[in-house]
């Protein structure tokens, strides 16, 4: 085992330590890459990862888009609320949450109250990139990504700013990202209360 790789082990055992049943919770824009980079987080510190998209399409026995088409985005929303609220309580672990999760006031509630919520930040073309790779985005799905993109950019960022920690995603190998994410999280823990 290398020097580095003895850090970073030991690291993540402190992490594991600190946060005890709450849940490391990413949250941010669609294109973000909360469930790429939250995968090797995950595998990093050695915790279960979940898709909190993956779990509401299990539960609802849809994909997300039919979901919005037979429910809207209220139906889409309310499903995701409870989902979350239920993982929540199945910590430790590394959850990415859907985009607009964090919306939610209860939703970021049950997250202050189980998770340590970070807030993956990326600029507009990182995230048009990303997103223009995959069709499963309902919201998106119109003539204007981008407006849409910064649109909803504009309504979220000053709420994704209420998240614990803030680590930027931008292109660059996501080991990157994970790092950084580590070391945000050791700053947390390593400072003092207030």
């Amino acid at each position: 085992m290398t020097t580095g790789e003895a850090s970073a082990r030991a690291g993540a055992e402190t992490i594991r330590d600190r946060l005890g049943r709450r849940s490391i919770v990413l949250i941010g824009m669609p294109g973000a890459g909360k469930t790429t980079v939250g995968r090797r987080l995950a595998q990093v510190i050695g915790l279960p990862f979940v898709d909190a998209d993956h779990e509401i399409e299990r539960a609802a026995g849809m994909t997300i888009p039919e979901i919005f088409a037979a429910h809207g985005e209220s139906g889409f929303r309310d499903g995701e609320k409870r989902v979350i609220a239920r993982i929540l309580t199945e910590g430790p672990q590394v959850l990415a949450t859907g985009g607009g999760a964090f919306m939610a006031p209860e939703t970021r509630a049950a997250i202050g109250e189980n998770g340590l919520s970070v807030w993956l930040k990326a600029e507009v073309p990182t995230l048009l990139a990303r997103v223009r790779r995959r069709n499963n985005r309902p919201l998106l799905a119109n003539a204007d990504p981008e407006g849409t993109l910064r649109a909803l950019l504009a309504v979220r960022e000053p709420v994704f700013a209420e998240a614990d920690l803030t680590v930027r995603s931008r292109d660059m190998p996501h080991d990157v990202v994970v790092q950084a994410i580590i070391d945000a999280l050791k700053g947390h823990f390593d400072a003092p209360a207030h």
